[in-house]
């Protein structure tokens, strides 16, 4: 009987342990450790940040699917990774230290024959001195959207604003990233244009100034370089239809800004010029940028091995080429394929814990050497993707020894479709359905873009606001395991 331990139970690491554990049947056993006792939905956690959704409507408890599924799942947090085992045991194994409130504070070594790290980001709040607390909690003067609870807070927050402009109180937003290194520009997208529809609906649209704020060197680069991509039949730049979409709504942007400190409605940032400059608030959201979760790593003697399992930003090093090259050099294939750890083959990283070799949105850097560009994507559908391959290789190597089938999953061989709400409403909702090919662009095979320009395309309006309102349900759906869930993709 071969065990495999899972540490995270979000969308990479919930799609790698309940695919493993359908395919391993009641022989093998399969352990998810994950600090929240929650499933969260998270693209849709914009909806509840301007109260068009409740907590409950995207997040679940876990312990009841699991326990159906047959998945031992302990609601802890991941410490540190032993590959070797002790040097009285080569076993390897994990610590975990218990979130549960009946076991809350106590420590566990479990074992692993393979372990997947699908651990996800840490909210770095403390990157930007007022952010936040540091804990990924909710923040000192700014709101967030990246969990359940957050959104929650913000549209209490969000419904102040709203009250005072009905009282004839002009408003301040600002909405975007709080770092010049973040990613998920995608959620603060979709946060600042939910916001202006509902202000509209309010009819306190003319009483607010929103603005949107973020690292990207252009708006639409959405840390992927930006794309071009067709729509209704031309080829246009992401760029254009981001500025076009910001003109339209009446959202002017600050881009190419390294935020650097909040105040008490203030935020203070540095541009890609060199220059500085500040911009007030009533009501600020500001994505925290991502950091490893903190995973420590010894060998059997007891030596701190983290820096050879971990990249300096706390992710997991994979198959991928991490040697230090010029922009120009840069390649898809130094992405990695397997997303095995290169030194201990029973280790796998999944979705946003695997390290990326480099940045897919060319480098930035500030004449006072502030490094201001998008960090990689790796959220959502390619999380998905990469879980499930990572779950065939496993199986594999349980069931067929030497003669295992290694699956691949490079993001730079994959397609990917987002869709970014613009508005939520049954008549009146809008977003923008959009597809790309390859995720990491491939100047090699496609010299012009990057990417395929048959299979990049993008559409705004209401049907693609349905399609992300039926993406929601339906992937609820698959992660509570319902009947005939293993036919919806990922």
């Amino acid at each position: 009987m071969a065990r495999v331990v899972v540490m995270g139970g979000g969308v990479s690491g919930h799609t790698a342990a309940t695919f493993m554990k359908k395919w391993l049947g009641k022989e093998h056993d399969v352990v998810v450790v994950t600090p929240n006792s929650q499933w969260n939905w998270i693209p849709s956690n914009i909806w509840v940040g301007v109260g068009q959704m409740q907590k409950k409507d995207v997040v679940f408890p876990l312990a009841p699917i699991y326990k159906k599924a047959g998945i031992d799942y302990r609601q802890a947090k991941a410490v540190s990774i032993h590959p070797e085992g002790k040097e009285t045991d080569p076993t390897p194994y994990i610590t975990i230290e218990y979130t549960s409130e009946d076991k809350k504070g106590q420590t566990e070594e479990i074992s692993y024959d393979y372990l997947v790290n699908a651990t996800g980001p840490k909210l770095n709040f403390d990157a930007t001195p007022g952010l936040g607390d540091g804990n990924g909690q909710i923040g000192n003067h700014t709101v967030s959207v990246c969990t359940a609870d957050h959104a929650v807070h913000a549209n209490l927050e969000l419904k102040k604003i709203f009250e005072k402009a009905k009282k004839g109180e002009r408003q301040k937003i600002l909405v975007g990233t709080g770092h010049g290194m973040c990613t998920c520009q995608g959620a603060a997208f979709e946060y600042i244009f939910n916001i202006e529809h509902e202000a509209n609906k309010a009819g306190v649209r003319d009483m607010l100034d929103i603005k949107w704020i973020s690292n990207e060197s252009f708006l639409g680069d959405f840390g992927m370089g930006g794309m071009h991509m067709k729509v209704g039949g031309y080829v246009v730049s992401s760029k254009l239809f981001a500025e076009s979409l910001h003109a339209e709504r009446n959202v002017p942007w600050i881009i190419g800004a390294h935020v650097n400190k909040v105040e008490e409605g203030k935020v203070h940032y540095e541009l890609l010029d060199g220059t500085t400059g500040t911009e007030e608030f009533d009501f600020a959201m500001l994505i925290p940028p991502f950091g490893g979760v903190g995973l420590k790593a010894y060998d059997k003697n007891g030596e701190d091995i983290t820096e050879k399992i971990f990249a300096p930003n706390g992710f997991m090093k994979v198959d991928a080429d991490y040697t230090a090259k010029p922009y120009e050099e840069w390649k898809a294939s130094d992405w990695p394929r397997t997303y095995q750890n290169p030194d201990y083959k029973n280790m796998f990283a999944a979705g946003i814990a695997f390290a990326p070799p480099h940045l897919i949105s060319k480098p930035a850097t500030s004449p006072n050497g502030t490094p201001i560009n998008p960090t990689p994507p790796r959220t959502g559908m390619p999380a998905g993707i990469i879980g499930k391959a990572v779950a065939h290789s496993i199986c594999s190597m349980i069931k067929d020894g030497e003669n295992a089938h290694i699956h691949e999953a490079s993001m730079a061989e994959m397609g990917a479709a987002c869709v970014a709400s613009a508005g939520k409403g049954l008549f009146d909702g809008q977003a923008a359905a959009m597809t790309v090919y390859p995720v990491v662009p491939d100047y090699d095979k496609y010299p012009a873009t990057g990417r395929d320009p048959e299979y990049t395309y993008g559409e705004i309006g209401l049907a693609g606001h349905w399609i992300k309102h039926i993406l929601h349900h339906m992937f609820i759906y698959k992660a509570k395991l319902k009947p005939g869930w293993t036919l919806i993709p990922e």
